[in-house]
């Protein structure tokens, strides 16, 4: 039978592999999309439109969202969000209008037009300056930048509309990595290995000890997956999404990439002030619970696919820190040629 999805956010970075994932199941998925296209033109493939697979594709602000395409939907999945900590800190009130508010009232309108189950696209972020300890569920929440608090404020809010007929799961999803079809740089993992290719150098500006979780983008869209269909009992579940295998320190992550990527130097600040956001996460959990979905993907896979795909499309930039590859960047660049307004609606 027929699964009528629509994601929200679908032309971001994690859109293209979800996309891609999803048309190639078993499962009989018919895909929908919605988008305000902020960055879809910034393509990193030779292979056209990934958005070529979905039967429709929507435009617009998801302040202003047309409940009428919810119409017949079975599962909506919602990665629209301003959607890291940069961001965030430049536009924190338009960050709680689209990430909490608008978020929100998408949310209600699912459950009004029958939708059956709101998959969300959380962050382990919510943890901030985490103890010592892997962080599991029920570990203290302790955000630092208003991204974190706007995936706190939504999870709380699914939480009050969860019921048997409307099923929410958040993923608390770990750093994400890998290649996309539209690449982002403003990643650790991703970072790293565009600076190795660029420059033969990469440049830690912390001490290199916190600790971050990742995952690849192809198993955060098995993740979603599973979502989609998980017949879990409760009606509402925060879940972190992620492997235990993948807690790294940021200095080992340079290290594996200088391992792989040849005449690589790794140069750490060891005179930096520490950051704040170190976590380490417990996936116990998830891997319980999504037996079949949980990540596949190695570390040496991700870095040997960044490595592939920034080469395969000629990526020789040492400047991309200031390249449309940034998120921020982008928004500044809209900003600034007059497309943009500050509240970040199209001009």
């Amino acid at each position: 039978m027929t699964k009528n999805i629509l994601i929200n956010g679908n032309m971001g970075y994690i859109g293209p592999p979800l996309t891609k994932h999803l048309m190639s199941s078993k499962e009989d998925y018919c895909l929908h999309g919605f988008d305000t296209g902020y960055f879809a033109h910034c393509l990193t493939t030779k292979d056209g439109l990934p958005e070529r697979q979905l039967k429709a594709q929507y435009f617009g602000d998801i302040r202003n969202y047309p409940n009428q395409i919810m119409d017949g939907i079975d599962a909506v999945v919602h990665l629209a969000a301003i959607s890291n900590d940069p961001i965030g800190n430049a536009y924190e009130q338009v960050t709680a209008e689209i990430n909490i508010e608008a978020s929100v009232e998408i949310a209600r309108a699912a459950k009004a037009a029958g939708v059956k189950r709101f998959v969300f696209a959380s962050s382990c972020s919510v943890y901030g300056a985490g103890p010592d300890k892997a962080c599991d569920e029920k570990a203290p929440l302790n955000p630092v930048t208003a991204y974190a608090r706007s995936k706190i404020a939504m999870e709380e809010a699914l939480a009050e509309l969860a019921d048997d007929d409307f099923k929410v799961t958040c993923l608390r999803f770990a750093t994400a990595c890998g290649w996309s079809d539209r690449l982002r740089l403003d990643l650790v993992l991703n970072d790293f290995v565009a600076s190795a290719i660029a420059t033969g150098t990469i440049t830690i500006l912390s001490d290199g000890t916190p600790w971050r979780p990742l995952i690849h983008v192809d198993d955060m869209a098995r993740a979603i997956e599973w979502a989609i269909q998980s017949d879990a009992d409760t009606p509402f579940l925060a879940l972190n999404t992620g492997s235990d295998r993948w807690n790294y320190q940021i200095r080992d992550l340079a290290h594996a990439v200088a391992d792989i990527i040849p005449g690589v130097d790794v140069s750490i600040n060891q005179d930096a002030m520490p950051d704040k956001r170190t976590y380490k996460v417990d996936f116990s959990k998830f891997s319980e619970l999504a037996q079949g979905y949980t990540p596949q993907v190695s570390l040496e896979d991700a870095i040997r696919g960044l490595q592939a795909g920034l080469t395969a499309v000629g990526f020789k930039d040492a400047e991309f820190r200031a390249s449309n590859l940034m998120r921020l960047n982008m928004l500044n660049s809209h900003q600034n040629s007059g497309m943009l307004n500050k509240e970040l609606f199209w001009v």
